[in-house]
């Protein structure tokens, strides 16, 4: 392949580069046992090598070290894969294999008899995997050490690699999104999957503020482009890169693979997705994987599905994998893989690759500013029969979500998003959905979380008002719900440095198990608060305990931030509960009459709002 980001080649090439076999992470910061593990001996792991003391056996059986094979049987119509290596000492390579449940079995060998940089090839046929499975290397020496280096699994491609535009989006997170940039520049190889780099940066403190902008310019060279926009949040950010991947004539067009700006990239990414979308039968989405970034033995989950009438999103599939620890072994002391296949229903945009033909079929995201746009966008392609593959062993590190606390402002596109992805992609259940309002209000409420709930009346209101909502790429809805949020003081996280004497003699009180009903207990604490009485006056609660029906025991309840960076104090107030529920009951009331014609609305401007002409006009940009 030619290191030419700006040609198109339109002859295949004879070999396919599906991904290369590596030994180690990019980082220090990420666990070798990801890509490799020494099952026996010593071995000494490098990026793209491995050399084993004798009587060693060192095995890719791993997340980023398998060939997923259940998944190109799946979606592809690649008949092997080939993989290839050198090796110089004296041991032997195996090709194995595992089915659905785990059990391996060997595919093809080679011994390596005291050879120097002796070419191994080793053939493997992807033919028993339509239900799970994969390939991947075993490596063994007895008297004699063995150096195996330059691993590569190779296809027959049955098309031209497609050319890619990687597109970030960021917003004031200067380092984290050089940093990602650097990485990119690191890796020349994976570097040449790519035709443009582009950044839409939408911050107050931009990026080419710092001296190191100049040099990640330098290195990714002519592949940079990088823009500077108002703040329309992440879709905002991402429609861009898709506008500059599209321009022109369809054959003038890229695919695009787009990036969160935070993440701790492994470049290896850019070759399995690109190799992937060039094999597949038909276009698709093609997803990689999130790796928790604070826990980065942890996958975030294989694959999901939302329910939006509920307004519940990263749900797990069947069988799917969720906050797994890719280090561990399963019950049977195997390694911990996604060895079932699980096909997913949309791909979060932390790394995400969507082929130009999809952006010309379904149109660019809804200018939702941030939540949910993503996923509208997956169900938009999949009913129009584009699906998604979320394909293990391509993974970025992204920030825990599980360490995000649930009170911030987000919260209001949280909910006002997903009330428009039900609106587009479901029956509309308006029992249902207002069902699941009120559940959610009733809950906050006693709970003490008064501006988390202002900040979801807000959210229905403005679905309500209809999709003029978003004419202005949601840039208004970011600054009144700011404001809104001032009143209310438990929405403010206190760092611990501020905590004077908040946590001096005051006691830890722990959750009890979850109650067997729900609706009972909510009940009795609705009780006690109208009447003035709580099970506690004041105490402090741990952030994994801070549920709805423990918080609303407390007159005064100091809770530890999810982020675990700091505190909240909440502090019951009957008076502005008791107005928030009637404000509350009036806007449901409402939303019964209002919701199926508004949806209707949304529905009508879909077409419209997710035109590369409106994204145009929020750029101040002319064709």
């Amino acid at each position: 392949m030619e290191d030419d980001p700006g040609r198109r080649d339109d002859r295949p090439p004879a070999r396919l580069l599906a991904q290369r076999g590596l030994f180690f992470g990019p980082s220090a910061l990420v666990p070798e046992d990801l890509y490799s593990r020494v099952e026996r001996g010593t071995a000494r792991r490098e990026r793209k090598r491995v050399v084993l003391t004798p009587g060693s056996l060192v095995s890719t059986n791993t997340y980023f070290g398998r060939f997923h094979a259940t998944y190109w049987q799946r979606w592809t119509d690649i008949g092997e894969v080939e993989v290839s290596a050198v090796a110089s000492g004296t041991g032997r390579l195996r090709l194995m294999a595992s089915d659905t449940n785990k059990v391996w079995r060997i595919v093809a060998a080679v011994d390596v008899q005291g050879g120097e940089d002796t070419a191994v090839r080793l053939v493997g046929p992807i033919d028993r995997f339509v239900d799970g499975g994969g390939m991947w290397l075993e490596i063994a020496t007895e008297t004699d050490e063995l150096t195996v280096s330059d691993v590569r699994w190779t296809v027959a491609a049955p098309r031209p690699l497609a050319p890619t535009d990687v597109a970030i989006t960021t917003h004031n997170r200067v380092d984290d999104c050089l940093n990602t940039l650097q990485a990119l520049a690191s890796d020349p190889e994976a570097l040449t999957c790519i035709r443009t780099v582009h950044v839409a940066d939408q911050g107050s403190d931009p990026l080419e503020s710092r001296e190191r902008f100049a040099e990640v310019a330098a290195a990714l060279g002519e592949r940079f482009s990088y823009v500077r926009q108002r703040n329309l949040g992440g879709a905002g950010g991402f429609a861009r890169g898709m506008l500059h991947a599209t321009e022109g004539a369809p054959d003038e067009q890229a695919d695009v693979l787009l990036m969160d700006d935070d993440v701790l990239l492994e470049p290896e990414l850019l070759i399995r997705l690109t190799a992937f979308a060039a094999c597949t039968r038909h276009p698709m989405i093609v997803g990689g994987q999130m790796l928790n970034l604070l826990h980065p033995g942890h996958l975030h989950i294989s694959a999901e599905y939302a329910d939006p009438e509920v307004l519940l999103m990263g749900l797990k599939m069947p069988g799917a994998l969720r906050e797994a620890y890719l280090l561990g072994l399963d019950e049977r002391q195997l390694p911990i893989n996604q060895e079932r296949r699980v096909d997913t229903e949309y791909n979060g945009w932390w790394s995400c690759l969507i082929p130009a033909e999809v952006i010309r079929a379904i149109g660019y995201p809804l200018p939702l500013f941030l939540q949910w746009d993503d996923i509208e966008y997956g169900y938009r392609a999949r009913h129009r029969g584009f699906p998604t593959v979320s394909l293990p062993g391509a993974g970025v590190w992204h920030a825990d979500f599980g360490w995000k606390d649930g009170d911030e402002w987000q919260r209001y596109f949280t909910i006002r998003n997903g009330l428009i992805m039900a609106a587009l992609h479901t029956g509309f259940s308006i029992r249902r959905v207002s069902g699941r309002l009120a559940q959610l209000v009733a809950h906050q409420l006693v709970a003490m979380q008064y501006g988390m709930t202002a900040t979801m009346l807000l959210a229905v209101e403005d679905f309500l008002n209809g999709p003029e909502a978003l004419w202005d790429g949601s840039a208004d809805a970011l600054a009144r719900v700011r404001e809104v949020r001032k009143a209310y003081p438990e929405t403010v996280m206190h760092p611990m440095s501020a905590a004077g004497g908040e946590f001096h003699d005051r006691q830890v009180v722990r959750a009890a198990n979850p109650p067997g009903s729900e609706t009972l207990t909510f009940l009795k604490r609705l009780a006690y608060h109208l009447t003035d009485r709580a099970a506690y006056q004041t105490g402090a609660v741990p952030a994994g305990d801070a549920h709805w029906w423990h918080v609303s025991l407390f007159e005064r309840a100091v809770v530890t931030d999810m982020s675990e960076q700091g505190f909240r104090v909440r502090i019951r107030d009957k008076q502005t509960a008791l107005q928030l529920a009637r404000r509350a009951a009036v806007l449901l009331r409402r939303f019964v009459r209002e919701a199926p014609a508004v949806a209707e609305r949304y529905r009508a401007e879909l077409p419209r709002l997710s035109s590369r002409e409106n994204w145009m006009r929020l750029y101040g940009l002319e064709e």
